[in-house]
């Protein structure tokens, strides 16, 4: 009894040196006086206790505390902009990134035009006097307000899905759109004015539009009209109207994001010596283009300007819209040179915006304070009308899937008080909304297809179906479960889809159909049948056979008007000489003509958002098979399994339709990017890499996952690697 009080009598230590001498894992608790304590820790310089309690204070009212204005953290506070700015930030680093430039620029532009070879010494020193003169500074200030213009329009136009005509006649109605018109018309007056700059630092007979001349009769000094400045001011507006019709024909606002990311400078580097090669072809193009157009036609706009501004025409000078005017080699060598600084400087302003745009940005996956929960991941996922930051969200999506082992973390993570799975359920419902809708999209273009451009009823097609699955045994895309969202017709696609008629994920193959430039095929898509008319249902009338459209029957109006046709058996047929169409009514229907391959891109032209669900779904799932400590993915798994599977055959059956798996044409040097054309194989290529990735971690466990019997058949065969 002794020896328990003993141990449990207390003891004072002198100190506790020799204990932890002793100890190496003990640890020491400090009851001193608090204010002896508080002294002790602001002599060595600890406050971690203000800083506690400063914490605690931000958590309970939620806001955060202003830093001192003498602090770091005080003006780099000035630099946080909300996520929703973060492109008009950018936009604006790559504006004045293109300024900076555009000295650099302009030097090598002055050397350029003055380059002397028999006369070196005389040459440097003509380029400095001019780079220091008022001239020289004057343009460069109208050449900052045009690089000013040219980003704004940059922001204004730039599309992260491109907008893919589908036939001649669409295209057509794009480049003559009033928008588009005025895009033109700018264009134009900035080439005038980047060509006026340059032909005032080229000097000699460029530099002005009138000069002195003498006429021959009275012998009397007046002002005549400078041709050489005229051509190239005249070229600069041809080469910005060639520079806007391009930017609309070759997608070149179109923004497409690397599959490897790389720093700002690296890639800035790399992608120099092709801006320089692609301005040089392109101004070469658009000099021979402009020569030829400026011999057949340059008389017009000589002698209105000259009549307009009372400029003389010198007789004494050959004439530009000759053959022995236009083989000058000193003015085919300017205009070469000029077209090539003017070409340079807009896929300058076009290439940074690039850069900036598609850099990376990390959102937060959950946020402690209030006023930031808008611009956590889950909720940037689910953004609608700013496209960019959805597709900038689903890119980090990606990259944290596969190299932020914390991230990943916190999207496995439950929510206290309540311990639920948000953060996981809104990232994975997300992502499956994605691959749904390109899911049905791309079975209602098969059924279109599959009707020649006539859209079966939903009712009538699902008795055909279950009919077709009673009776035959072959597998079919019917036959697998649908998803829980019912199938749309494409009449339906077109008009409700995600974001509504216009919406950006659908804007490619959502065409307007009441624009005069849309197909025929189209307008039949869309628009709802007559259920008296004989196209309804599926089953056809052995009286009637597939015609194309053809723009002079009478059927086309009465379809359109929407009254029903007249029996096959009491319509009399016209006289063979009615039916030969003529010359004008066959071009236009070659025009309004789908082009296949058109529209197997434009189905595509949203999938980068599909491939980087792809990637940061598989790789969330597969890395939760050793991360997920409260299993919150496999509640999911099966409906994910379901949805790749779905996908996966949808992608399938398109790939057998023709024109549907030709390669694309490769395209001369251009800065109109071209990646779109080939992203229906890339989002294949992702959707098995997707599926492969969870079937070879998970492996044989899959076999206890609820799925269906087919889904387990064709998930077997990526087990068995037969895919």
């Amino acid at each position: 009894m002794a020896n328990t009080d003993f141990h449990l009598q207390f003891q004072d230590f002198e100190d506790g040196q020799g204990f932890t001498e002793n100890n190496q894992d003990a640890t020491t608790v400090s009851i001193d006086d608090p204010i002896k304590s508080r002294k002790q820790r602001k002599a060595t310089g600890n406050a971690f206790e203000e800083e506690d309690s400063d914490d605690k204070t931000e958590l309970l009212s939620g806001q955060k505390k202003s830093a001192p204005f003498w602090t770091f953290e005080y003006y780099q506070t000035l630099f946080d902009v909300d996520s929703h700015q973060v492109v008009i930030w950018r936009a604006v680093a790559s504006i004045a990134w293109s300024v900076l430039l555009l000295p650099v620029t302009s030097a090598v532009f002055v050397l350029l035009s003055r380059f002397s070879l028999f006369h070196p010494i005389q040459w440097i020193s003509e380029c400095t006097s001019l780079l220091t003169a008022s001239s020289t500074i004057f343009s460069l200030v109208v050449l900052c307000g045009v690089v000013l213009i040219t980003g704004l329009f940059n922001l204004e136009f730039y599309t992260l899905v491109p907008s893919i005509p589908c036939s001649r006649m669409a295209l057509l109605g794009t480049v003559l759109h009033p928008r588009q018109c005025v895009h033109s018309l700018v264009y134009c007056t900035m080439g005038m004015l980047v060509m006026w700059c340059a032909s005032v630092t080229i000097g000699g007979r460029y530099s002005t539009l009138g000069i002195p001349c003498k006429q021959s009769e009275s012998g009397e000094v007046v002002t005549c009209l400078n041709e050489y400045h005229l051509f190239l001011l005249l070229a600069g507006a041809f080469m910005g109207y060639s520079h806007s019709f391009l930017g609309v024909v070759k997608n070149m606002y179109y923004v497409s994001f690397q599959p490897i990311q790389q720093y700002k400078y690296p890639r800035f580097k790399g992608c120099l010596p092709m801006v320089v090669k692609c301005s040089v072809i392109q101004s070469l193009y658009s000099a021979r283009n402009f020569a030829a157009l400026y011999f057949f036609f340059g008389y017009v706009p000589k002698t209105w300007i000259s009549s307009t501004l009372h400029l003389q025409i010198d007789s004494s000078l050959q004439p530009l819209d000759s053959l022995t005017g236009l083989l000058d080699f000193s003015l085919l060598y300017h205009l070469s040179i000029s077209g090539t600084f003017l070409y340079f400087t807009w896929y300058l302003t076009v290439l940074l915006f690039r850069i900036y745009v598609t850099e990376a940005y990390s959102f937060p996956v959950q946020s402690t304070f209030t006023e930031d929960a808008e611009q956590c991941l889950p909720k940037v996922l689910a953004e609608t009308n700013t496209l960019v930051m959805k597709f900038l969200a689903l890119q980090d999506l990606a990259l944290l899937s596969q190299h932020s082992l914390s991230r990943r973390l916190e999207v496995f993570s439950l929510s206290q008080p309540g311990g639920h799975p948000h953060n996981w359920n809104a990232i994975s419902r997300e992502c499956m909304s994605l691959l749904s809708e390109l899911t049905q999209r791309l079975l209602a273009h098969q059924d279109a297809v599959a009707s020649n451009g006539r859209v079966k009823s939903q009712s009538a097609s699902i008795d055909t179906r279950s009919a077709s699955s009673s009776s035959s045994g072959t597998e079919d895309v019917s036959e697998t479960p649908r998803l829980s969202v019912p199938l749309r017709t494409p009449g339906s696609v077109f008009t409700s889809s995600v974001g509504g008629m216009h919406s950006a994920l659908t804007a490619p193959f959502t065409p307007d159909v009441d624009s005069p430039f849309s197909s025929p095929a189209i307008r039949r898509l869309v628009g709802q049948q007559e259920p008296r008319s004989p196209w309804f249902g599926t089953v056809q009338s052995p009286h009637i056979m597939r015609r194309g459209p053809k723009l002079w029957s009478a059927s086309t109006e009465s379809q359109s008007n929407g009254s029903p046709p007249a029996s096959p058996a009491t319509v009399p047929s016209p006289p063979a000489a009615n039916q030969k169409p003529s010359f004008l009514a066959q071009w236009l229907q070659n025009r309004r003509e789908q082009l296949p391959e058109a529209s197997s891109q434009a189905l595509f032209a949203d999938s980068q958002a599909h491939i980087w669900a792809l990637q940061g779904l598989s790789h969330l799932v597969a890395a939760s098979f050793s991360e997920d400590q409260f299993g919150v993915v496999q509640t999911t798994l099966p409906s994910i399994l379901s949805c790749l599977v779905v996908l996966l055959e949808a992608v399938d059956r398109h790939f057998k339709l023709p024109h549907a798996s030709s390669k694309p044409v490769r395209t001369v040097c251009s800065m109109g990017d071209s990646t779109y054309k080939t992203l229906r194989f890339a989002l294949r290529a992702a959707l098995k890499t997707a599926i492969y990735k969870i079937t070879t971690t998970f492996g044989e466990h899959l076999n206890a996952v609820n799925i269906s019997t087919e889904h387990r058949k064709r998930l077997q065969q990526f087990l068995e690697f037969k895919e």
